[in-house]
């Protein structure tokens, strides 16, 4: 993807048990700025968290022009449904590829979290999304969105 002004395709397909390690790199890749600007970087920590968590029946892998270059993964719990692992390759950030799936797989009938690093960008995606704060601490901060919120989503992540 070489020109912003292109639309590209974006699909989704289930992950399967040999996603584990390029989504773990991805994942230390994406996270790597964020978690140092943090001082909470740890270069295997980072891969093994994921690897620890990644449950492939939970878990999407992002298509764009036939290339894999993110994942999501969405997991029920007490009655919410937790938005994780949503990492997009940093060649493929900023040509709308968050919003369109944030579109595709907010169900409006239910209750979405999900925690964002303090001092991500990615915060004002989830936002733009219907996401407000819950709580935070010195490191994650803890997202809602709110059933019927998504009458306000705008489908765009720039």
């Amino acid at each position: 993807m070489t020109d912003r002004r292109t639309l590209a395709v974006v699909e989704t397909r289930p992950a399967v048990g040999d996603d584990v390690e390029w989504i773990a790199e991805l994942r230390a890749i994406v996270l790597r700025s964020d978690l140092m600007r943090l001082g909470r970087y740890d270069d295997v920590r980072v891969r093994q968290r994921f690897r620890d968590a990644f449950e492939p029946a939970e878990t999407q892998v992002i298509i764009v022009d036939g290339q894999d270059v993110g994942s999501v993964a969405l997991r029920d719990e007490g009655g919410s449904r937790w938005l994780e692992h949503f990492y997009i390759a940093p060649s493929h950030q900023g040509f709308g590829i968050g919003g369109s799936i944030l579109t595709k797989l907010l169900d409006d009938d239910v209750l979405h979290r999900l925690n964002v690093l303090q001092g991500s960008p990615a915060r004002a995606l989830y936002e733009r999304h219907g996401f407000l704060l819950e709580r935070q601490d010195e490191v994650d901060v803890f997202m809602r969105r709110e059933r019927g919120s998504g009458d306000s989503t705008i489908s765009h992540d720039r």
